[in-house]
């Protein structure tokens, strides 16, 4: 698996409990409100809403937290708390690159959490642009192939992979737990409607950033990093953490 499916398998296992699924919640009621506030609440016309309501779904988010935030967003529940979208950009320890995208209701507490992370963890917060040219915008859609017991879907890897080229993507990844689909981003919706006309539903349908290279750390200093990257997950207001850590097979499973 590429570095990003490796992550997000990491942070499933992690977010099993009740507890992490509750933040989990939050963070995808603020996504859809956000999606909802900026194209409005009809998730057809609307697809980042759609996407952003496709992830809720996939994670068991109940109905009425799903219509409530879409509400929120689209002024109809006049006494929600606006929210924002904030880009942060730092430095892990070793001189990783990380990326946060959040959503808050409160600038200045924000900052004052992430900042606490980095420093806890030795990194630093660093200006605007100092990082964020490591990435490129892609557009992300992921299958898994093994159910959470590690049983094999009925998915054919070589059919998702053909649909996938034929509707415009740019790479497919395909290992054994998952076939990993990168577009440009304007070619996402495009990419994601197609595999759902052919009855195969993506787990994953998002724009990430990609960064352009990655950082080979040995896996003591490459677990320093990771539990700095977990710490800003756990944060109420960060929706999304990107980083250039190349993820080996063996410091994923030191974590996971």
């Amino acid at each position: 698996m590429s570095g990003h499916s490796k992550w997000s398998t990491i942070k499933r296992k992690k977010g099993a409990n009740d507890s992490a699924r509750g933040k989990l919640f939050t963070k995808l009621a603020r996504e859809i409100q956000v999606a909802a506030r900026e194209g409005g609440p009809d998730g057809d016309a609307n697809v980042r809403l759609r996407l952003a309501i496709e992830k809720a779904r996939a994670e068991n988010m109940p109905k009425d937290r799903i219509e409530s935030a879409i509400r929120r967003g689209a002024g109809l529940d006049k006494d929600a708390a606006e929210i924002e979208e904030i880009l942060y950009e730092g430095y892990a320890p070793h001189g990783v690159a990380v990326l946060l995208e959040c959503l808050t209701d409160n600038r200045n507490r924000t900052i004052a959490e992430v900042r606490r992370c980095f420093s806890r963890a030795n990194g630093n917060l660093s200006e605007p642009g100092s990082v964020a040219w490591q990435f490129t915008t892609k557009g992300y859609v992921a299958i898994h192939l093994q159910d959470g017991d590690g049983n094999s879907t009925e998915l054919d890897p070589e059919e998702i992979f053909m649909e996938a080229l034929d509707a415009g993507a740019e790479d497919v990844e395909v290992s054994d737990d998952a076939v990993e689909i990168y577009t440009e981003r304007t070619d996402l919706a495009q990419v994601d409607r197609t595999l759902r006309a052919a009855g195969i539903q993506p787990d994953a349908s998002e724009l990430i950033m990609q960064p352009n290279q990655t950082l080979s750390l040995d896996t003591r200093a490459g677990l320093t990093v990771l539990h700095l990257l977990e710490s800003l997950e756990e944060l109420d207001d960060v929706n999304k953490v990107h980083h250039n850590l190349e993820l080996t097979d063996e410091l994923v499973a030191q974590v996971a």
